[in-house]
């Protein structure tokens, strides 16, 4: 498999409306609880800074997707937020490891100097391996920050990286 990142076009709106909501629908990582579609999809996209797209070469399958956007305005607008989805069909294939370092080189390019994670839910371990890997410090830990779906609470934690 040979996969490259590339930026979204209009045409791969579908694709990755549905690995967003496979992960919305997950309930174990991201905060939204609504699913994409056409329109909403493309106009959430079309609202980021930037968006990224795992896509494998040799098939044109989309495997993984980010968004980049501000984490604040005005005197914090220096610092940027991304989330990450990559396909089940896909995990375990290092695609979000070249997504995040795809997406600080974005942050770069787009003037931010700090990349900033609110929620990384604490029991995302692979997640959180990947951003320590690559020298994401943890801020500390939020007691009961994300609602699982099946109705309890597990705990996030926020990471950063300087640019």
């Amino acid at each position: 498999m040979n996969i490259t990142i590339r930026e979204y076009t209009k045409n791969d709106i579908e694709r990755m409306n549905e690995i967003w909501n496979e992960v919305v629908l997950d309930g174990i990582a991201f905060p939204q609880t609504e699913c994409l579609d056409a329109e909403s999809g493309a106009d959430f996209f079309g609202a980021q800074t930037y968006c990224g797209v795992a896509e494998d070469i040799e098939s044109g399958r989309l495997l993984g997707l980010y968004i980049l956007h501000p984490n604040n305005v005005g005197r914090c607008g220096h610092i940027c937020n991304a989330s990450y989805a990559v396909s089940g069909e896909a995990r375990g294939m290092k695609i979000g490891e070249k997504l995040v370092l795809d997406c600080i080189e974005q942050g770069r390019l787009h003037g931010f100097r700090i990349l900033q994670f609110n929620a990384v839910v604490k029991t995302n371990a692979a997640a959180r391996h990947l951003y320590e890997k690559l020298g994401f410090i943890q801020l500390g830990t939020i007691p009961s920050g994300f609602l699982m779906k099946d109705g309890s609470y597990e705990d996030i934690c926020p990471y950063y990286i300087e640019l």
